[in-house]
């Protein structure tokens, strides 16, 4: 029998999704933001580019090579927001890696019988992991300017800087596409639940049967 579109379509969405949004877990592009470091007199002053994702800041001098990185500390690896997007976006790999093992049990493409409430299930998962990913990606850029800037680590002084105007960086952008991708990935697998092509030998017997039943009997006697 052949699979379904839709089961398909959300067992090719569902690990697509899965790694845009493990790929905007892992890299420190969540927010950027630049400023003008003065040096002393007559030297030029330095363009700093500041970019912080999840677990990791990052510090580098504009049109060169120095550049610095550590795991995310102080005020900022401390904030509720944070913290609550780092939980929601570790659930969220959890949940859409066993959906998408369900679901791979449940298309069950070598056989004619799909398991559509398993494919269903590993759908629901993969669906409620992109709403976990798009929450956790909500508050951060709800939140994007102030996270962290209550206070500034004072064992760290040569990464405080002036005030930085912070916008969005592209490891949200991959956040967005991937959480958007598993949602209808997701959705997708709910759908192919009451989708139910017909079996060729089912409906080869049941045109057998009809047509049986339209045959007239005629009684013969001698």
């Amino acid at each position: 029998m052949q699979t379904p579109a839709s089961m398909v379509m959300g067992i090719v969405f569902a690990p697509l999704g899965l790694v845009l949004v493990f790929m905007a877990a892992i890299t420190p592009q969540w927010r950027e933001g630049q400023t003008q470091l003065v040096g002393v007199a007559g030297a030029e002053p330095r363009l700093l580019l500041r970019t912080d994702g999840l677990w990791e800041s990052c510090l580098q001098v504009a049109h060169s090579e120095l550049k610095q990185c550590w795991p995310v500390e102080g005020a900022y690896q401390s904030d509720p927001q944070v913290r609550l997007a780092q939980g929601l976006v570790l659930s969220s790999l959890f949940l859409c890696g066993a959906g998408i093992v369900l679901a791979s049990v449940g298309v069950r493409c070598w056989t004619d019988l799909p398991l559509r409430s398993v494919a269903a299930a590993g759908g629901l998962l993969v669906a409620l992991s992109g709403l976990l990913s798009l929450t956790a990606l909500g508050v951060y850029t709800h939140n994007l300017g102030i996270l962290g800037m209550e206070q500034t680590p004072p064992h760290r002084p040569h990464h405080r800087l002036p005030q930085l105007t912070l916008h969005p960086a592209g490891s949200l952008y991959f956040g967005w596409v991937g959480g958007c991708v598993q949602v209808v990935g997701g959705m997708a697998l709910l759908l192919s639940f009451k989708i139910r092509p017909r079996c060729p030998s089912c409906t080869s017997c049941c045109s057998l049967l009809k047509n049986k039943q339209d045959t007239e009997v005629y009684d013969v006697s001698y």
